[in-house]
């Protein structure tokens, strides 16, 4: 009988630490209406601006242990938008995205290392365009609070900086040195407490 109690004991603190555990993780999911992802390339001697404007994902936030976080996103390749139809549509053709064959750009992280005051390297996977690659988002938690209707949102910043030849987003032969390879990326994110 004691034996049977004790397993009855160890269970039920099992099942209570299971529950704290699970309790402690939020999701957040990625508003686009309040957010933005924005690029940066060298165009001969000027930076030429762009951004993705469909684009979606979620965030697991452990707020006791942020570095236990993850987060999970997905951007349409044919949103970019450069202020400029017919290079749009450039860039969404083979020399460069190829979005019809490759439609999404994917990044889930896989570690969240703690830099400083509410900042962190979050290392992650990003395929596109069939590639997938390394990289480390620089981000700055920028808080957590109310927003309309009773929504609990979270803010974040993250930047990085991406080589394009190594997603095979080179180009045409004829740009030459025209256009410069690395990609300044600047992410801004709202998003809401999933219920």
């Amino acid at each position: 009988m004691k034996s049977v109690r004790h397993l009855f004991l160890l269970t039920a603190l099992a099942t209570s630490l299971a529950s704290a555990a699970s309790a402690a993780v939020e999701t957040y999911v990625i508003d686009p209406v309040h957010s933005s992802i924005a690029f940066k390339i060298r165009h001969f001697v000027s930076k030429t601006p762009g951004a993705f404007t469909k684009f979606s994902g979620t965030i697991a936030v452990d707020r006791e242990q942020l570095e236990n976080s993850s987060v999970e996103a997905t951007i349409e390749i044919g949103s970019i938008n450069t202020a400029d139809e017919k290079r749009d549509a450039h860039l969404k053709a083979s020399d460069f995205f190829d979005a019809l064959k490759f439609p999404t750009a994917t990044f889930k992280s896989k570690a969240w290392k703690k830099t400083g005051d509410d900042t962190y390297a979050v290392t992650g996977d990003l395929t596109l365009k069939g590639v997938t690659k390394e990289v480390v988002l620089s981000v700055k938690l920028l808080g957590f609070g109310p927003g309309m209707k009773g929504a609990v949102l979270s803010g974040w910043e993250a930047t990085t900086t991406l080589n394009k030849a190594d997603f095979g987003v080179n180009g045409p032969a004829m740009l030459g040195k025209a256009l410069g390879d690395e990609v300044a990326i600047t992410i801004n994110i709202e998003a809401g407490k999933k219920s």
